[in-house]
């Protein structure tokens, strides 16, 4: 198979610049690659080839991704598989390497011998001792199952797949329960190291659901959150994330280390965990009327707009929406009404972050205002809700959103006349539709 550098891939334009530098000794700048060197799916050169029940080999990465996509059939011979298991082929591996060290002038490089990818054998395994050594609170044997388990996370996509499609995210779930139960300042050290592990396998099944909602588990999990290692408090809102309203306020101490975390922010990614999470205490939970005042009253309103004045879009887009779910009770209504910053805010934010986002903003202000607040109106007014508003309409939105935007447009349209001016640098005139 004769195949030409320089119409190949980037890796052969960069083998005719070395042959063209360093004159090999071959005038020709094609190089005859064997054809069973290539993938028969790719047509690149394998550098992990293994075979198939029907006796083709492909390169790994390609014919994972084939049977991936639900493929039972065999590429080539389009015959039916009887068994997705591959078998390495090591004969052609170790060909190819040696045609790589012969053709080094060339600016071949030698393909690295491939790791052998975890079995789910080894998986299983691995989490039936550790779910043993658990029970017996034997940390030091369970510390051993979980360095495997993150060393083969981090070898290969493949080997994550293999981890996690084995059910090991339940399992460390269930031993997060049993050492939780016996003593969190005891095992505190593997109870971490397990919340790391359960980050890279979310989401998580509803036996671990189920064994992370516990009590016990759910107690661990606020003491991690409120604590001083970083990296646990992270893992601890992204776990925490994953769990019902119905399991989360059954703990009374975890409002007030999830407002802990909002003021003291660890990473994006947990702040947005974070405020995944009071959402949904706040907008499913079966007290959330008693969760929204706790949360007022603990201040989450004016971080809230601290977060929404300068955070970034995806932070901003999940503060509205808790703002938004907040506003749905009296006292959150009181509490944002009388934040000087909270109108402008929102009016602010409308058509800048998201859809979504804007959809929150129209949410507020139809919650918050009232006709009894003529001064408030007029000074929306002036700082361009009305035409905002307008561009709500004009761009499209939800059938909700559109009736809130409506109703607060015929709100405001009865002290337009009163409004001294309106403030041009805050309209999004650039959304309107062109008349015909």
């Amino acid at each position: 198979m004769v195949l030409s550098w320089t119409k190949r891939n980037p890796l052969f334009r960069r083998l005719r610049k070395v042959t063209k530098d360093h004159q090999p000794p071959s005038a020709d700048d094609d190089i005859v690659i064997p054809p069973h060197f290539c993938c028969p799916v790719t047509l690149d050169i394998m550098k992990d080839p293994v075979t198939l029940s029907t006796g083709i080999t492909y390169d790994r990465d390609s014919i994972d991704t084939w049977l991936q996509s639900g493929n039972n059939t065999c590429p080539v011979t389009k015959q039916l598989l009887t068994t997705s298991d591959v078998i390495p082929n090591h004969a052609i591996r170790k060909m190819i390497q040696d045609w790589c060290v012969d053709n080094s002038s060339y600016g071949v490089q030698r393909i690295p011998t491939p790791r052998v990818p975890v079995s789910t054998c080894e998986v299983s395994r691995t989490c039936t001792t550790l779910l043993s050594a658990s029970q017996r609170a034997d940390d030091a044997t369970c510390r051993e199952s979980l360095a495997k388990i993150k060393a083969w996370g981090k070898e290969s996509e493949r080997n994550k797949r293999c981890v996690v499609g084995n059910g090991s995210a339940d399992v460390l779930a269930r031993a997060f329960h049993n050492f939780s139960r016996d003593s969190v300042h005891k095992h505190v050290v593997v109870l971490a190291e397990i919340l790391d592990n359960l980050t890279w396998m979310l989401p998580i099944g509803q036996e671990g659901k189920e064994c992370l909602g516990s009590e016990n588990s759910l107690g661990s999990l606020v003491l991690f959150l409120g604590g001083n290692d970083l990296g646990a408090r992270q893992s601890a809102s992204l776990v925490i994330k994953e769990l019902s309203a119905e399991a989360l306020e059954k703990n009374e101490q975890i409002i007030e280390a999830l407002v802990n975390m909002i003021r003291e922010p660890v990473a994006p990614i947990a702040t947005k965990s974070c405020l995944a999470t009071i959402f949904n205490l706040v907008s499913l939970g079966e007290s959330r009327e008693l969760i929204a005042e706790r949360f007022v009253d603990l201040g989450l309103v004016s971080l809230l707009l601290d977060i929404i004045v300068d955070g970034e879009r995806g932070i901003t887009e999940k503060a509205l929406g808790v703002l938004d779910s907040i506003c749905d009770f009296q006292k959150g209504r009181d509490f944002a009404k009388g934040n000087a910053l909270m109108v402008p805010l929102a009016i602010k934010k409308i058509l800048r972050v998201s859809g979504l986002a804007s959809s929150f903003a129209v949410s507020i202000l139809w919650k918050v205002w009232d006709k009894s607040d003529e001064g408030g109106l007029i000074e929306a007014l002036q700082v361009g809700a009305f035409q905002k508003l307008l561009v709500v309409l004009q761009v499209g939105c939800d059938d909700s959103t559109k009736e809130k935007a409506t109703d607060l447009l015929k709100l405001l349209n009865a002290y337009r006349g009163k409004a001294e001016c309106v403030d041009s640098s805050s309209l999004e005139l650039n959304y309107l539709k062109k008349p015909f």
